[in-house]
């Protein structure tokens, strides 16, 4: 109920539009986002850098209407994969594509995508292309692979386990050496294409996930995001790792800016990788409510620490 509830409210746009204007919103905002300003990410950036842990720049901002929006948008990208290079972040960059045009015209979205993911090849680095609701599925993996097979190892893509047909992705996008980042799903879909209870969503999960780092096609593997705050999976994964004497480091745990700081820093300890999702930018609503929607417990928490502070 409350999930559904979040989940709608994230695309209202009066609430929207107040939110993000209003200092009460940007407070609660600021436990999952990590400014306002480019700045303010990389400053983020650096302080999880220093205790070991990578970041993925995200510049918050999505369904732009406008050409001069979408390339607005990917200006910001250009920036911020320079500022990566010149102050030797241990960071790369996602991006969705309804940012970028997808919207109004897709060949103008991967045009801009294409320059981007261009830009982090010449300068070593990487983008991941977010994955949003099931209408943009088909159309993501499809422009991810045709840029994975001009700029190898540069872009990967988002795969999320409520969907029925994330095994077979996973199983198409590994056969072409493509970096996965696998998720639970944070939208809202029906009963026709994505597993509704928990627990299945959860098996599948685990599932995909164990597939991701067995894979090897002629000795070689994929580098995979395993994103997850939960405990239980992650004990599966370490269990698992274990028995098959898979190397840690040969996959990577990813979580969300300002969730469970505690378990990054025991991972890390613990000798896997960790990369932390830091999004940043004046349109952070939708993405806000959807951190609600995925863990409604949140909800009590930062309001806790917003009448505590």
């Amino acid at each position: 109920m409350l999930r559904s509830a979040f989940i709608a409210l994230s695309q209202n746009k009066t609430l929207r539009a107040f939110s993000e204007r209003s200092t009460i919103g940007r407070r609660l905002s600021g436990r999952f986002v990590a400014g306002m300003s480019v700045e303010e990410a990389l400053a983020a950036c650096e302080r999880i850098n220093r205790e070991g842990i990578a970041a993925s720049l995200d510049s918050l901002g999505e369904s732009v209407t406008t050409e001069a929006e979408a390339r607005s948008s990917a200006a910001v990208y250009h920036r911020v994969l320079d500022d990566i290079g010149a102050r030797k972040l241990d960071a790369n960059v996602s991006i969705k594509l309804s940012q970028t045009g997808m919207d109004f015209d897709p060949e103008l979205a991967e045009r801009i995508v294409a320059e981007i993911v261009e830009h982090a090849a010449r300068t070593h680095s990487f983008v991941r292309i977010d994955m949003e609701g099931s209408p943009y599925t088909e159309a993501t993996i499809e422009i991810t692979e045709r840029l994975a097979a001009r700029y190898p190892g540069s872009v990967g893509t988002v795969l999320q386990a409520y969907l029925f047909r994330t095994e077979s992705d996973t199983e198409r996008l590994l056969e072409q050496g493509i970096r996965i980042r696998l998720c639970k799903g944070a939208y809202k879909e029906g009963p026709a294409i994505a597993f509704a209870a928990k627990s299945d969503v959860d098996a599948n999960y685990v599932k995909i996930m164990k597939r991701m780092v067995s894979f090897s096609n002629k000795g070689k593997g994929v580098f995979c995001g395993m994103a997850t705050h939960d405990e239980a999976i992650i004990d599966q994964m370490r269990a698992f790792v274990r028995t098959n004497s898979i190397d840690k480091r040969a996959f990577e745990f990813q979580m969300l800016y300002g969730i469970r700081r505690d378990l990054q820093r025991r991972l890390v300890a613990e000798g896997f990788g960790v990369r932390v999702y830091i999004p940043f930018g004046p349109e952070w609503y939708p993405y806000f409510m959807r951190r609600l929607a995925e863990r409604p417990a949140n909800v009590l928490f930062l309001a806790k620490n917003f009448f505590k502070n």
